[in-house]
């Protein structure tokens, strides 16, 4: 029999949620506005779930918006609840507020962004089997047909292993493993780290392909890939915590491209400045500007031509090695490990 079958017919007034549904949310009203929405109409019997919403650094507007949606929720005969964090911050603390509020022994995470499909609870909690810890449902980020790199870089999270973004994990298991680590200040490897550490435990975690979540490409300012290269931070992190399940899962050798442009660019500057030969910098430059192009021309392949984007891809594409590398060192030295 069904998980969420078995749990119908056992429920009662008074019963614990079957499942509590935590959403992280900092500072984006509209967008918690549209996931509240979804979370609303789920198609499950009433008293089944209940929401808890985070808000990482408190605002007037996001208590707004709960205070609005939070009446359509309990005459729905669900719960919601507001959980203020002050601190510390970033996705990964925020959740770990959330789930250790929970109510459930089940927890389905999802983020403020995403629109869950009417069903999402109902197939999440049929993929939940007794002998899975946690199961990845399935997440759609419509692009159109020649998006921009940033477009295509973000709709990446649709072929990831397990994303917080639409996730079901059993209350025990994150007891077990300590929830997340609050380290991953930003929202980026924190949810391979929790599926690393259940993993590590022995434990499994499935597949609910049913259970949909749309999560929509935000707009994104010009050079936001800048911005991003922080991020890398956290793949040393990563590596450091499971350095085997990285290199089989995440990446299997590091970015030498990166290295290798970086490289001839300080190669180019320093035999510039010395003087010794007026061809050796020449020649540096030269390899420096080849591989900056072809790397240039791979994030331009198969997205948009437009004039802007051409442009944002030129200068971004010079930029981005030594900033990536750069934020590499930074989490050697930071998390205090060897990560080429």
């Amino acid at each position: 029999m069904r998980l969420i079958e078995r749990d119908q017919s056992a429920r009662t007034s008074n019963a614990a949620p079957v499942v509590s549904v935590v959403v992280p949310t900092c500072n984006r009203p509209w967008l918690l506005e549209r996931c509240l929405d979804a979370l609303a109409g789920q198609k499950i019997r009433s008293g089944f779930f209940e929401i808890i919403v985070v808000d990482d650094r408190p605002s007037a507007g996001t208590r707004a918006v709960f205070r609005s949606k939070a009446a359509t929720v309990i005459r729905a005969g669900n719960e919601i609840r507001y959980v203020a964090s002050s601190g510390p911050h970033g996705p990964a603390a925020a959740r770990n507020r959330g789930w250790k509020a929970a109510r459930a022994e089940i927890i389905a995470f999802t983020d403020d962004d995403t629109v869950p499909d009417a069903l999402w609870l109902v197939n999440g909690l049929n993929a939940l089997d007794d002998s899975l810890a946690a199961v990845c449902g399935r997440i759609v980020m419509p692009i159109p047909p020649l998006p921009t790199d940033y477009e295509r870089d973000a709709s990446g999270l649709e072929r990831a292993e397990f994303v917080t973004a639409n996730c079901f994990c059993r209350k025990a298991i994150l007891e077990r493993v300590g929830g997340f680590d609050e380290r991953f200040e930003l929202a980026w490897r924190e949810d391979s780290d929790l599926q690393f550490r259940i993993l590590e435990t022995g434990a499994r975690i499935g597949i609910a392909p049913d259970a949909l979540v749309v999560h929509p490409v935000r707009p994104a300012r010009w050079g936001i890939s800048l911005q991003q290269q922080k991020k890398v931070m956290f793949d040393v992190l990563l590596f450091k915590n499971h350095p085997r399940l990285y290199r089989t899962r995440i990446r299997k050798s590091p970015r030498w491209d990166y290295y290798a442009i970086v490289g001839l660019m300080l190669a180019a500057i320093a035999t510039g400045l010395s003087g010794v030969s007026p061809w050796l910098p020449a020649i540096f430059t030269g390899l420096w500007a080849l591989l900056t192009a072809r790397f240039c021309m791979l994030r331009l392949r198969g997205t948009s031509r437009t004039a802007a984007h051409i442009a944002e891809m030129v200068v971004t594409s010079v930029l981005i090695p030594p900033l990536a590398v750069f934020w590499r060192l930074a989490g050697m030295l930071k998390f205090r490990v060897g990560f080429a």
